[in-house]
Order: structure tokens, then C-alpha cells, then sequence
């Protein structure tokens, strides 16, 4: 008997030791150099986890366009399943909004961000539409412009924040949360006549953000889990959005997303510093508010989004995902240039204590 309990105890060690060295060695494999360091070298670049992923997928459409519609897993993930990625997105960005980054303090700060970076210019863009009609002006449709204007690259705003603001702004992330996605998009549109979004299309819009919400609400584990969401999600979107646009719409769509990512910064940036500076009296921290002056990278999916709900748009997807693109790159690199100039110029470029208290 006490050979058999001995015995036990042996084979229970043994397994034990085999489980730690099985779990050392996966951790000492995950942790090893990487032999080609895809994901790092995406990270360096601007934009580079949409972008990258984006000419790519532009280039097989370009070059080898029957390559992804072989059917099965491939054809579903690489080339047909851009929708189903940005529902996911667009889940994982309201579960996002009752995190962390949210606070008691960022709530004006909040409305002004929203305020100036997206409800202004998205009406300006809707007037402009009922001027030019939806083709607009220089090759730049109103879809575009409604794609690049309505929205704002949430995680350049939190770094930014994080190190030059305080709570009040890092918790209007929130802002950047509520224009992502196509919805705004949609009810600008359809509020304004411009677009025919029937009821159903938006509701279908607006469901997942509105479970992420409910879900983020509740659960807050579930909060966490989301987070990794858009690192992993946005590149496997931007490929399939890319499968669907050729490289001569990207050659000739370059120069106006080049305008479109200037006019972000100056114009959206410019109205939320001056809602930071006016409304808010942040002082010689005004400048933060062109840090605001971005779009996101999963604005690319916008345009697909729309014509989706209404099939009149579907002749400008390609020149306005092409010139959301282009913005996207734009925006990330002079956002942060511009409002460190900004800061610097006013005394307020130093970085935020972080246990300074906010009256």
C-alpha cells in the first residue's frame, strides 16, 4: 500500500514537472526572436497595421484577382469577409466605451472633441453634398469626405493624451469610440436626404455597437478580452477591403487623400483646438486638441459599409476607400507634428504628472 501511494506521489511529481517544462518552453518560444519580425516592422510604419495589409490586398486584386476565389476558408477570411470583420470591430468599439478610458472628469471634454472633430465637419461634408450632389468636387465624393472627416484615430489620441494631457483627455477616447464605424456615416446621409438608408440597414448597423455596449456594460472581463479586438481584426479587414480595389484607383485617388489628411489636421484639428482653448480654457494645453485631428484606420471600411445599405454609392467605394487610405497615413504622421507644435509653442509641451489631481 504504501509502495502504491509512493508511487502516486512519483507519477504525480513526473507529470507536474512535465507540465512546467512544457509551459517554460512555450513561454520561452513565444518570447524567442522572431525569424522574420513581420509584426514589429508593421508596427514602425504610420498606419502600417491597416496600411500594409491594404496595399497588399491591392496588389493581389491588381495582379492575381482569381488568387482568394477559390472558395472554402481562404475565399470566406481573405476576400469575403471584410463585413463580418468590421461588425466585429464596431462590437469590440462599444464594449470599449464603459472601459477604463472613460471618466467622470472627461465628459466636456468629451462632447467638445465630438463637437468639433465630428458632428461640425460631418455637416459641413452633408452640405457640400447637397450642393455638388454625391459625386462632389475634384474627384473627392461625398462618401469620402463623410469616411475621412467622421472619424478619429482613437489610439494616437490616447497616447498623445497620455503623456501631454491628464484624465479629462484620455477619457474623451470615448468620442473617437462613438464615430467609429459606419452609423454616423449612415444617419448623416439619410438625415439629410442624401442617401436612401432604409430602417432596417441602420438598426443593422447600429446592433452590434449597441451588444458591445450592453456586453462591455455589464461584464467588464469582457472589456479586457475586447481589447486585443481591433490589433488583430484591423489588418485581416484592411486585406479584404484591399481584395476589392485596384491599384490604378489607388495611383489616381493619391493625391486627393494627400488633401483630404491635410484638411483633417488643419481643419478638425483645428476647430478642437480652438473648442479646447474657448470652450474649455485648457490654456497653454489647447494644443492637445489637434491631436484630435486624425481618422482611424478602420475608416477605410466605411465606404463599403454605405454602399451596402444603399447600392448608389457603390461607383465611389474604391476612390473613397483609396483616398480614406491615403488620409489615414496622412493623418497619423502631422497630428501628432503639428500638435507638438502647438504645445511648444504655447509653454504646454511637458508631460502630465500622473497623479495630479483634476479640479
Amino acid at each position: 500500500m504504501k509502495f502504491k501511494v509512493r508511487q502516486n506521489v512519483v507519477n504525480t511529481w513526473e507529470v507536474w514537472r512535465a507540465t512546467g517544462v512544457c509551459l517554460m518552453e512555450k513561454i520561452q518560444f513565444r518570447q524567442g526572436s522572431s525569424s522574420i519580425p513581420f509584426f514589429k516592422t508593421m508596427q514602425k510604419v504610420p498606419a502600417g497595421m491597416m496600411l500594409i495589409p491594404l496595399v497588399l490586398g491591392v496588389l493581389i486584386n491588381s495582379f492575381a484577382p482569381d488568387a482568394l476565389r477559390i472558395g472554402g476558408f481562404t475565399q470566406a477570411l481573405f476576400k469575403d469577409g471584410a463585413l463580418a470583420l468590421i461588425g466585429l470591430l464596431i462590437f469590440a468599439t462599444g464594449a470599449q466605451i464603459t472601459g477604463s478610458h472613460s471618466g467622470k472628469a472627461a465628459a466636456a471634454t468629451t462632447v467638445v472633441v465630438l463637437l468639433c472633430k465630428t458632428l461640425i465637419p460631418a455637416t459641413i461634408a452633408v452640405i457640400l453634398g447637397l450642393i455638388f450632389g454625391l459625386e462632389g468636387f475634384w474627384g473627392i465624393s461625398i462618401l469620402a469626405l463623410l469616411a475621412i472627416m467622421g472619424n478619429s484615430n482613437g489610439a494616437l489620441w490616447l497616447a498623445f493624451a497620455g503623456e501631454y494631457g491628464d484624465e479629462r483627455d484620455t477619457g474623451a477616447y470615448v468620442a473617437s469610440a462613438f464615430d467609429d464605424g459606419p452609423f454616423l456615416a449612415m444617419i448623416f446621409l439619410g438625415a439629410s436626404g442624401l442617401g436612401q438608408i432604409p430602417f432596417v440597414a441602420l438598426v443593422a448597423a447600429i446592433v452590434p455597437f449597441a451588444l458591445g455596449l450592453f456586453v462591455g456594460a455589464v461584464d467588464r472581463e469582457w472589456t479586457r478580452v475586447l481589447d486585443s479586438v481591433p490589433s488583430i481584426t484591423i489588418p485581416f479587414m484592411s486585406f479584404a477591403v484591399g481584395t476589392g480595389i485596384s491599384l490604378g484607383t489607388v495611383l489616381t485617388g493619391g493625391l486627393q487623400g494627400l488633401f483630404l489628411g491635410v484638411g483633417v489636421v488643419v481643419f478638425t484639428g483645428g476647430l478642437t483646438y480652438l473648442g479646447y482653448r474657448f470652450l474649455l480654457r485648457r490654456g497653454p494645453k489647447s494644443g492637445i486638441g489637434f491631436a484630435a485631428g486624425t481618422t482611424a484606420g478602420n475608416a477605410v471600411a466605411v465606404p463599403m459599409a454605405v454602399a451596402v445599405a444603399d447600392p448608389r454609392f457603390l461607383p465611389f467605394v474604391e476612390s473613397a476607400t483609396a483616398q480614406t487610405a491615403t488620409a489615414v497615413l496622412v493623418t497619423a504622421i502631422l497630428a501628432p507634428i503639428v500638435a507638438s507644435w502647438a504645445l511648444k509653442r504655447s509653454g504646454g509641451l511637458t508631460v502630465a504628472d500622473p497623479v495630479a489631481s483634476v479640479a
